[in-house]
């Protein structure tokens, strides 16, 4: 599995699951900061990667039936940065990539 970070998400995260062997990719790595949520999710399909982000408009454009590799959305806030890694770690070994197209894991 592999992910792609929204930019608010902690560069703990980031490094933690590096340091786990998870292919990560941050929106600031991208060069995709400032993109439109419609952009990121095109981008991040096109990668092969699972969007992971605090931001519900990714939940609105699900609804409306935008296609994407899947999203993990998680409240700003509800979890620590140690819980988050974990949590991404259980989608990333238990779920295969393509179970998770065009669904959302809820953290």
């Amino acid at each position: 599995m592999k992910f792609y970070l929204d930019e608010h998400i902690p560069k703990g995260v980031v490094e933690g699951l590096r340091r786990r062997g998870v292919d990560v990719l941050t929106v600031q790595e991208a060069s995709r900061s400032g993109d439109s949520d419609e952009k990121q999710l095109a981008f991040a399909a096109r990668e092969g990667r699972v969007l992971v982000t605090f931001d519900g408009d990714f939940l609105r454009l699900d609804a409306t039936g935008v296609p994407h590799t899947g999203i993990v959305f998680s409240q700003t806030g509800r979890v620590t940065v140690g819980d988050l890694i974990e949590s991404l770690m259980l989608i990333a070994n238990v779920i295969e990539p393509n179970e998770m197209k065009n669904h959302i894991e809820f953290i």
